[in-house]
């Protein structure tokens, strides 16, 4: 009898340590207080235990009674040991505890308890529009949105003809500054489990990147294929990758990255918890994933490299600032009389400004109006926060104004970037056809939601945009000053923008580069290598390329 007790616990043993193995294998949960994924696992292992010992130590045995009126007959754990059904009640007494402190744990950390905590997690500046958010070259605003990215990217993996029965694209497409331009990123996937047997060996050939303003893609094929990624498996799935190395660490959202120089990583911001176990979650330190060769660097968050672009994600900011507008008198007030309440709206955009991304969307009153009292720019790095006053449209209303303009074509409008025009605030959108390529633009006051432009372009929208205000009698600043050069052209080379043709021009006594609308300036069609030109521009902020027109040709 001894020896059959032996032997059961340490079958049941063996049992326990493979199912506890087997979950924290596929579950990967951190091994952290705070982490609700390590409490699951602990109950996990408790209720598996106590069904194993009950399994070994116990047979069900029918009472005699019978459930009056029901006909069923109930049921008894019966032990052969008394000691056992001491145990037994002991280990289900450690089931109902863990359960407890979990359940007590989630409530101490709420916002009902701590509603002051969860207001003053985000600090927000009010500051100055006008002051901010300057007047940008166009050629530096991200015209497309995911969707259309995603489109764009998948026409173009299907002109890879040696790689796309292979491989796809994965719908991360992470928008990041990329030498001083608003670009999307997105790594290449394995097809399916029997292409990864085929070609993981090498792994991922490269990764597709879209610029935002040109709506050019091109796929980036590396010389070394990423072997870290979602789509692979087993110890290089970025996941478990990640948790074999730091076990403790409750990871936030991760996103797919490149630096100055090209090369992929991972960005892993892990969750810090500032309230109780499992409340107030900001960010507290930062993990970087080669994603070719899985080397792996730990900072603490207010130490990562400037290239990096996303740290806290769009939700997370979003959420932290509802909580510092619902929660200024308590969590009842969010809730009942909702004084002096404010949330964002639904949606939001990016915003590239001081070689960071910044998180757009607009604030409104807990309510049913559909107007905006500000907007806020969240940095998605730093987490710093800046609100404006602004109140004017909120932003699906504006969608619709625009949509409004071109209903003939069933355009969709993206969702609104925040501009400074002519120092007026003012919506950008792009219009959408049904394929989800880019047709048109619009541009629509902020304050004075009735004024909306359309353009095929965005300096022809920027035109017609200033004419209106000017019209309805909205004092416009001057654009930046127009400046004129003089020079041999030493290289002319065409391309397309926005569908539409330009030329770039690089002049003999310049390092930078002109660009020529073909639609605005027919006769740049004539200029040739070694031809002398007068050209205006405007000066860009931040890039080499400047929006010019041809005023002379000299042969």
């Amino acid at each position: 009898m001894k020896n059959l007790k032996v032997k059961a616990l340490i079958i049941g043993s063996v049992v326990l340590v493979l199912l506890a193995a087997i979950y924290y294998y596929v579950a990967l949960p951190a091994i952290n207080i705070h982490s609700s994924g390590f409490w699951k696992f602990i109950l996990f292992i408790l209720a598996a235990a106590t069904v194993l010992f009950v399994f070994f130590h116990a047979k069900i045995q029918p009472k005699n009674e019978v459930i009056r009126n029901k006909g069923v007959r109930s049921f008894a754990l019966e032990f052969k040991n008394p000691k056992d059904r001491v145990i037994f009640r002991l280990m289900m007494g450690v089931v109902i505890g863990a359960v407890a402190i979990f359940l007590i744990g989630s409530l101490l950390s709420s916002e009902i308890i701590n509603a002051s905590k969860y207001q003053s997690l985000l600090t927000v500046e009010t500051r100055n529009f006008k002051e901010d958010i300057k007047e940008v070259s166009y050629n530096q605003i991200p015209i497309l949105d995911k969707e259309s990215a995603a489109t764009i990217g998948n026409r173009v993996m299907g002109t890879m003809v040696d790689i796309v029965s292979q491989f796809e694209i994965s719908d991360m497409y992470a928008q990041i500054n990329y030498k001083n331009k608003p670009v999307r990123v997105s790594p290449l996937k394995y097809g399916s489990l029997i292409k990864w047997f085929t070609n993981q060996s090498s792994g991922l050939p490269g990764y597709v990147r879209i610029d935002m303003t040109t709506q050019q893609a091109e796929i980036v094929r590396l010389s070394e294929g990423i072997k870290y990624s979602t789509s692979d498996h087993f110890g290089r799935n970025i996941y478990r990758h990640l948790r074999f190395a730091y076990p403790t660490y409750i990871f936030d959202t991760i996103s797919f990255e490149i630096d100055e120089e090209g090369t992929p990583y991972w960005i892993c911001p892990t969750k810090k918890y500032n309230i109780g176990l499992f409340g107030g979650v900001t960010v507290g330190r930062v993990v970087l994933c080669n994603a070719i060769t899985g080397e792996m660097t730990d900072y603490d968050v207010t130490k990562v490299p400037q290239w990096v672009d996303k740290v806290y994600s769009a939700e997370l900011l979003i959420e932290l600032y509802d909580y510092y507008g619902t929660l200024k008198h308590g969590y009842f007030n969010s809730i009942l009389s909702q004084k002096d309440c404010l949330k964002t709206t639904d949606g939001y955009n990016y915003m590239a400004m001081n070689d960071d991304v910044w998180v757009y969307t607009g604030v409104t009153s807990v309510g049913q109006d559909e107007s905006n009292v500000g907007f806020v720019l969240m940095n998605q790095r730093t987490m710093e926060t800046r609100y404006y006053t602004v109140a004017g449209a909120e932003e699906f209303s504006a969608m619709s104004s625009a949509q409004g303009k071109v209903q003939h074509l069933n355009y969709k409008a993206t969702f609104p970037l925040l501009l400074n025009v002519g120092g007026e605030p003012t919506y950008f959108m792009a219009l959408k056809d049904s394929a989800g390529l880019v047709k048109s633009y619009a541009m629509l006051n902020i304050e004075k939601y009735q004024t909306v432009a359309i353009g095929d372009t965005v300096n022809e929208c920027e035109k017609n945009y200033i004419n209106m205000l000017k019209n309805n009698g909205i004092t416009v600043e001057d654009k930046k000053e127009e400046l004129q050069i003089v020079g041999t052209v030493t290289k002319i080379v065409p391309t397309v923008i926005d569908g539409n043709s330009h030329y770039y021009i690089l002049l003999d006594n310049k390092n930078e580069i002109y660009d020529v609308s073909v639609k605005e300036n027919p006769s740049v069609i004539l200029v040739e290598q070694g031809n002398k030109v007068t050209l205006t521009y405007t000066k860009a902020e931040g890039v080499n390329t400047n929006t010019a027109n041809i005023k002379k040709i000299d042969n």
